[in-house]
């Protein structure tokens, strides 16, 4: 596994050199970590419009909703055949982030859901697989005859994104399909509030397996909020699931707006983690946020200047590790901020997977934290129980600047790793 974040050392756990790949089930083999993520696996489809596209056809900027099958083949080919499609990318914001930590951590994940039953070549399922990283294990996915999702993504002068989405065969995923033994000696468990729209729906029922299978097991669930939309929706499910169920929740602030009530984020952070043990909440322009649980005896104090906003010092302990609720000894909630690496591109080209992004990073350091724990198992890391190998500090240092690699290219995967040396940082900084 490759060390989660840009540090003085380039990795702490070497990565050695491979083998040629075997189609053997790499998740099985002994030290490996990995992450398991449930999706409604979908092709998003970019096409620039304008306002008035939106408002033609009543669709709720910035928002994600279901339209007809029909509806979605008329928009497709008539922006297809005139030349104005800028991509079509595999998409899905759990299928997103699985790939991106397999970049990010070079180990394997495994996706859970539906896929077209006959592949052909060059059609939506065999783009799918071809770009996805080989290192996400597909070999669970349940066939189904009916075509893949598509995510219709309408990108705005102003660079919003809204989702049209036609669901194919997205919600067929049954629950005899979850793999338990899988998800049991996962590192974590990944899920989102889009499996949970529809109640009636397959994979709603396999969700909530997968979660029962998650807390039996004392495996982490990290839960992607989708749009605030969508959280306004099912604000109730959320509520009583969150607390039975989830670990760490990620979301931007007009998610957290709309599952809080609040709209300062460091507040509505300070209120999920009431529900859960840890936040990852981004805020656009203005960077991101984590927040976590802790406890006096495991509080860390910053190096850094102290700041306050809507909570006085906030990042007073930002140093600390994240633990989760039942290991602390008393809570203590702990936050820090960053603001854009580098102030951010110089040139948005899409906001499509900025968010998923960052929370690959959260992935990676959590199952760093499992994996240190596996190879060396009395060390002071492991003195006491944590969620994370990293304070949140440097997590969010890390997720910050994962989310900028995407920003800066027009897919909402990453294309590559990080690079091993950053540019614009004096060559001592790698020798010391």
């Amino acid at each position: 596994m490759k060390f989660p974040g840009r540090r003085n050392t380039k990795h702490y756990f070497p990565v050695e050199d491979k083998p040629r790949s075997s189609f053997d089930e790499e998740i099985n083999r002994p030290g490996n970590v990995y992450v398991v993520g449930i999706d409604q696996l979908l092709v998003d489809i970019e096409i620039p419009v304008d306002d008035a596209f939106l408002e033609k056809h009543k669709f709720t900027k910035g928002e994600s909703f279901i339209i007809d099958d029909n509806l979605a083949d008329t928009i497709y080919w008539q922006y297809k055949n005139a030349g104005q499609i800028t991509g079509e990318f595999p998409g899905g914001a759990v299928g997103n982030t699985l790939h991106n930590f397999s970049i990010l951590s070079d180990c394997p994940s495994v996706a859970l859901g539906t896929i077209n039953k006959n592949i052909e070549l060059g059609d939506y399922a065999f783009k799918y697989i071809c770009n996805t990283s080989s290192k996400v294990n597909l070999t669970y996915l349940q066939p189904c005859p009916r075509p893949m999702g598509r995510a219709l993504c309408f990108v705005s002068p102003d660079r919003d994104r809204t989702f049209a989405i036609s669901k194919g065969c997205m919600n067929d995923l049954s629950p005899e399909f979850i793999p338990v033994d899988v998800i049991e000696k996962a590192a974590s468990l990944l899920v989102s509030a889009y499996t949970l729209r529809d109640e009636n729906s397959s994979i709603f029922k396999s969700t909530l397996r997968a979660l029962e299978v998650a807390k039996n097991a004392n495996v982490p669930v990290v839960l992607s909020l989708g749009t605030s939309g969508l959280v306004n929706e099912k604000k109730d499910l959320l509520l009583d699931i969150i607390p039975k169920y989830v670990s760490v929740i990620a979301m931007n602030e007009s998610e957290a707006l709309s599952l809080t009530g609040v709209s300062d984020p460091l507040r509505a952070a300070e209120k999920v983690l009431d529900m859960c043990d840890m936040v990852l909440l981004t805020v656009g322009a203005r960077g991101l946020y984590i927040g976590a649980l802790t406890d006096a005896a495991h509080a860390r104090e910053t190096k850094e200047p102290l700041h306050t906003k809507s909570i006085v010092e906030y990042n007073k302990y930002e140093y600390s590790r994240a633990r989760r609720r039942a290991d602390c000894d008393g809570v203590l909630k702990v936050y820090s901020h960053i603001n854009p690496f580098r102030g951010g591109p110089q040139m948005i080209k899409n906001t499509n997977g900025a968010g998923d992004a960052a929370l690959a990073a959260v992935l990676h350091d959590i199952s760093a934290c499992q994996y240190h724990k596996n190879k060396v198992p009395n060390s002071p890391k492991h003195s006491a129980a944590y969620l994370t190998y990293s304070s949140i500090s440097q997590i969010s240092k890390y997720s910050n600047r994962v989310s900028f690699e995407v920003l800066s290219q027009n897919s909402p995967r990453l294309l590559r790793g990080l690079p091993e040396k950053e540019d614009g940082l004096e060559e001592a900084y790698w020798e010391k």
